[in-house]
């Protein structure tokens, strides 16, 4: 049987600048218009109009010929020259190819005109046969088309088949997905925007402006928020009402994974003015309290517009900022929480996701590594498109490259302020097409593609474990594998349960601690997880009091050995933390084992093992004489031996307050 050779088109965008007359400067930061931006794949195209992400010469309708010359990663056999003239098209008047050796070939020599579309993707098929290129010089006539003439990328082929510039789809797209708008009950003939709706999928927090409702000029902007009825329909808007609003403009950019800190736009002085930066507001049993100013250092802005996107774990913020090292417009910058609870100075997110056009409006998925935005720097619908990427590594400075979320999302207009729950089925967002009045909220199903990757959602109660009565706590969520707090809450019985949201894929640690009590420490593992999950847990706290007996962790030790194992030391500061709070305290430390094996070698096992931790704490600087120890071995099981997770809990090691 003969086969046929398959062959596929090689494709190359420009990849240097080997020269140019001159580029458009217009700012003074930023990397807009110039050269640079001809090279790699289109931006602007398959739409058309002006764009930062296109090259321009300095000047418009300027009597010299303009030229650029860009050069490729390799040699290919020239069948095709593409040239993406996005804005004012019809200047380009000759071509010119390159060999490795440097030799010129004239490709087209033609008048230059203006033309009656707004741009086009301009085909040059050279007549000569053989033309190994690595480079393509254009040369323009500015004069003979009015106003800035722009390229937006210049490609070469080894084929004939017409090159054409394609929008980066998020992969396997339905077809027929559609998007909502959530109607007259939510929406008005103002202007709805940045929908926030909360981890749980129950409150839908919104900024509103042009309204009658809002406090001060119906101009301003307040915040409102709408709950979700039983019949998950949308009940009438509610204002939030002061403190969060006042005569200024309000608006709300975040809220925690469990829907009790809100982040506000501006700084809220006493006497009612604002100024540029960010707030936090908390929920008590008296409604939102004051905002207080959440502190950035170095948070300097050259756009009086700062977008800002506190990770629902309330550990990551994302900004919409202009700095001096921004690419062009406004970029994203990433900033930590530190210890202080302040955020430390932006740090740019890189070239994958940044152009030299405009990013904003991002929100960090409850994965902590899924990100949506708008920007109008890579190829899209319309003035401004959503985009998904992910995180690569834990710099936050390597992405994957942004996809576009489709037209069913997109529109020629702007669009944006994507906003995702814990359960990942639906995404709200703003968007002005078919409109009841400026902009409206919408929402759309999403599809395995567009979802984060998904979480755990944690609920439960915090117990005094004698009383039986709940008890205001505070949680930290940290990784086990290497003790970094993955996420904070606070639990207070008269505003309800506590909620942490966990990504999968991971083995959590989850502590709670007040004041009075010793802290309980509990582990979730949810390293095999692959659904979103809801998981209820109860924490029980034992409070310090002499006589009571206090467990720790059973999978303190590993197997069958009398080594602590490192996750567990932060346990063992607790106590450390304790007798130290307690200088006069004095407690027994009892090792336990399981009915497996010889019973002599598991006394011994036991007696080792509150030997070691004994060790540990006189190392932190406790006196030897406030801890006496006692080893059981399987004498005292709490549970059957008869499985493995049974015995798992039989293998302990208790303490009780002797004194205080």
């Amino acid at each position: 049987m003969i086969t046929k050779p398959a062959f596929s088109q090689e494709l190359q965008w420009a990849s240097k600048i080997l020269g140019y007359s001159s580029e458009y400067r217009p700012g003074r930061y930023g990397q807009a218009f110039r050269a640079k931006q001809i090279l790699g794949e289109p931006s602007k195209l398959p739409d058309f109009g002006n764009s930062p992400c296109a090259w321009s010469p300095a000047e418009a309708n300027g009597k010299n010929e303009e030229w650029i010359k860009v050069g490729f990663d390799k040699p290919i056999s020239l069948k095709q020259v593409a040239i993406a003239e996005n804005y004012n098209p019809g200047a380009v008047y000759k071509v010119f190819a390159y060999t490795e050796s440097g030799k010129e070939h004239l490709l087209l020599d033609e008048s230059a005109a203006p033309l009656t579309v707004r741009g086009r993707m301009m085909r040059v098929f050279p007549k000569q046969e053989g033309i190994m290129a690595n480079a393509i010089k254009i040369v323009l006539q500015p004069s003979r088309v009015s106003g800035f003439n722009q390229i937006d990328a210049i490609g070469i082929s080894s084929s004939a088949a017409p090159i054409e510039a394609k929008i980066n789809l998020a992969e396997n797209l339905p077809k027929d997905v559609k998007k909502e708008n959530l109607g007259k009950t939510v929406n008005s003939t103002g202007q709805e925007l940045a929908p926030i709706i909360s981890p749980d999928g129950k409150t839908l927090y919104f900024t509103r402006s042009n309204f009658p409702g809002n406090i001060g000029s119906p101009a301003k902007q307040d915040v409102w928020l709408s709950t979700l009825n039983p019949n998950n329909t949308w009940k009438q808007p509610v204002n939030i009402g002061p403190p969060v609003n006042n005569a200024g403009d309000n608006a709300i950019t975040s809220i925690s994974s469990d829907g009790k800190t809100i982040y506000l736009i501006n700084v809220y002085n006493p006497d009612g003015t604002m100024v540029n930066g960010l707030s936090r507001s908390f929920y008590t049993k008296n409604g939102w309290s004051f905002p207080k100013e959440y502190k950035i250092a170095n948070h300097y802005n050259d756009h009086e517009h700062t977008e800002l996107a506190v990770s629902p774990h309330g550990n990551v913020l994302i900004l919409s900022v202009q700095r001096r090292d921004t690419e062009g417009h406004k970029d994203l910058y990433v900033s930590f929480i530190k210890k202080d609870d302040t955020w430390s100075e932006p740090i740019r997110m890189g070239n994958v996701i940044n152009t030299a056009s405009y990013e904003g409006s991002p929100f960090l998925a409850l994965d902590n590594k899924t990100l949506y935005f708008t920007s109008s720097g890579h190829s899209g619908y319309g003035e401004g498109d959503l985009f998904v990427t992910k995180r690569l590594d834990d710099t936050w400075v390597n992405w994957s490259k942004p996809q576009n979320l489709g037209p069913a999302v997109n529109t020629p207009q702007w669009d944006g302020y994507f906003n995702i729950p814990a359960s990942g089925d639906f995404a709200y967002f703003s968007s002005s097409e078919n409109a009841i009045g400026n902009e409206d909220i919408f929402r759309i199903r999403l599809t395995p593609e567009m979802k984060p990757d998904p979480v755990a959602v944690i609920t439960g109660t915090i117990y005094d474990a004698v009383g039986n009565k709940p008890v205001r706590s505070d949680i930290v969520a940290d990784l086990k594998k290497n003790g970094d707090v993955f996420t904070k809450v606070n639990y207070d019985p008269e505003t309800g349960e506590y909620r942490l949201i966990l990504p999968l894929k991971d083995i959590y640690r989850i502590t709670a601690s007040q004041d009075g009590y010793f802290p309980v420490t509990e582990e979730l593992d949810l390293s095999l997880e692959t659904g979103f999950k809801n998981i209820r847990k109860n924490l029980y706290l034992q409070p310090i009091k002499a006589g009571q007996q206090i467990r720790l962790s059973n999978t303190m030790f590993a197997q069958s050995s009398a080594d602590v194992v490192a996750a567990s030391l932060p346990e063992l500061d607790h106590i450390v933390h304790t007798l130290k709070e307690y200088p006069t305290m004095e407690i027994l430390l009892e090792g336990h084992t399981d009915n497996q094996g010889d019973m002599q070698k598991n006394v011994k096992l036991s007696e080792d093992r509150v030997l070691r931790v004994k060790e540990y704490l006189v190392s932190k600087g406790i006196d030897n004489r406030r801890i006496q120890t006692k080893a059981w071995g399987p004498a005292k099981p709490i549970a059957s031996n008869l499985t493995e997770s049974n015995r798992q809990k039989n293998r302990r090691v208790e303490f009780t307050i002797l004194k205080i």
